[in-house]
């Protein structure tokens, strides 16, 4: 596997750092248009593959012909938000960047998976389903692996538990209108309502919802990325590992859930290929309002692009 991380801010390292710690590629590339930082975070990483003992090769550059045939392009170039700040505010801005980074990364590598993680994600991501031409099954945005992780961490501190033995989904787009659904989220297998009241259980879908900007205003000057890379992370190795694994990720419907035309996050087969299969879950009548409402908001972002 040759893999390329579009992006040597903090989520494009530390999803680096991750990969080569995992071993899931034979050779990274790190591209950047700064010149100097991605030569130097890549030479500081691959200097670790003696202490961990992973033989993998790290590439720092400003030239993207050195992506050439890669199987997967993680895209994390963008503008980070900053206090007050909404996704939707970087819409335009990272729209442009995603949009060039795709072309020119598509150019080389024309049979890789794309897995997007550029804020506002569900948007970006159909910015680069657009730029690269690829089926949808080959652009993948990463938001409801951590949208669900917050979930499952919110609920773990709250009842006293092991993260182990908590799950959870969160599907929608990846801001303020996400849909966590405690009915999908256990603790041992037993669904939420069954442990917690109602009360408390809003309580932890919105700091869920707030997961991000909470973290923004703890920082000051920067946003999240361990969280952010560990999922991007857990979707490379479905693929890489061709594990078929259940994630909820972005992707773009054509009337799945009785939606079209936009991007958000819903379960999906993961493996080798890519998308292999979108699952349609069940959903109550005012789940799958607050889907549609989510979905629809995604929607008119999109419609605001000029492509």
């Amino acid at each position: 596997m040759k893999i390329t991380i579009i992006g040597a801010g903090n989520v494009g390292a530390t999803t680096t750092q991750r990969i080569v710690d995992k071993g899931l590629a034979r050779e990274i590339v790190l591209l950047d248009i700064v010149d100097g930082i991605p030569h130097g975070k890549s030479l500081d990483i691959i200097e670790s593959t003696p202490i961990i003992k992973n033989d993998v090769f790290v590439k720092g550059t400003t030239q993207y012909q050195d992506t050439r045939e890669s199987d997967i392009i993680i895209i994390t170039a963008g503008i980070a938000r900053k206090p007050g700040m909404s996704r939707d505010d970087l819409q335009n801005t990272n729209a442009a960047i995603v949009r060039s980074a795709t072309e020119q990364a598509v150019h080389y590598s024309p049979n890789s998976i794309i897995i997007v993680v550029t804020n506002p994600l569900d948007v970006m991501t159909f910015v680069a389903l657009k730029a690269s031409g690829f089926p949808r099954e080959r652009v993948i945005g990463m938001a409801g692996i951590l949208d669900s992780a917050r979930f499952r961490t919110f609920i773990a501190l709250e009842c006293g538990v092991s993260i182990e033995d908590v799950t959870a989904l969160v599907l929608g787009g990846h801001g303020d209108s996400m849909v966590p659904l405690p009915r999908y989220s256990t603790i041992a297998g037993v669904p939420l309502p069954e442990l917690l009241d109602q009360r408390t259980i809003e309580k932890l879908i919105q700091r869920t919802r707030d997961g991000g900007i909470e973290i923004v205003n703890y920082l000051q000057t920067g946003s999240a990325y361990y969280a952010p890379s560990a999922a991007v992370v857990e979707m490379v190795e479905a693929i890489v590992k061709d594990k078929k694994r259940i994630l909820p990720c972005a992707v773009f419907l054509k009337g799945e859930y009785n939606l079209t035309d936009t991007v958000i996050g819903i379960p999906v087969k993961i493996g080798r290929t890519g998308i292999e299969k979108i699952m349609e879950i069940n959903l109550l009548p005012n789940e799958l309002e607050a889907l549609h409402i989510s979905a629809n908001e995604v929607k008119k972002n999109i419609e605001k692009l000029s492509l």
